[in-house]
């Protein structure tokens, strides 16, 4: 499944990366726990947090992954929004739970970790 696609089933907010929306999702990820993230997050994952800070662009980018959705509608600092703009990371906003995300994700065959 494309993000565009995922899109399609589960509407949110496209904060920046638009132009990347044809990336393959290879599965969910979800951790606000860095550590846990750089330890077990991989290429490919959309990454469900809570956090909003300038280091989750950067593992974002550092691990590959397809995009980072920011849930129950978190925003990302301005230079965090920055970054992932400027290095096309794929950043996604939702007023849903991490919990409630997840499952959603679950149920269109998208896996996690």
């Amino acid at each position: 499944m494309t993000v565009k696609e995922l899109l399609a089933e589960i509407p949110m907010e496209i904060i920046c990366g638009e132009e990347y929306l044809d990336r393959e999702i290879k599965r969910g990820f979800s951790s606000d726990m860095m550590s846990n993230v750089i330890a077990r997050g991989g290429e490919g994952d959309i990454w469900l947090t809570f956090q909003t800070h300038l280091n989750v662009v950067a593992i974002g980018l550092m691990k590959k992954m397809t995009a980072v959705i920011l849930v129950q509608n978190r925003k990302l600092i301005p230079r965090a929004l920055e970054k992932a703009e400027s290095e096309g990371l794929i950043v996604l906003e939702t007023s849903l739970s991490a919990f409630e995300l997840g499952g959603r994700l679950y149920k269109l065959g998208i896996s996690g970790d």
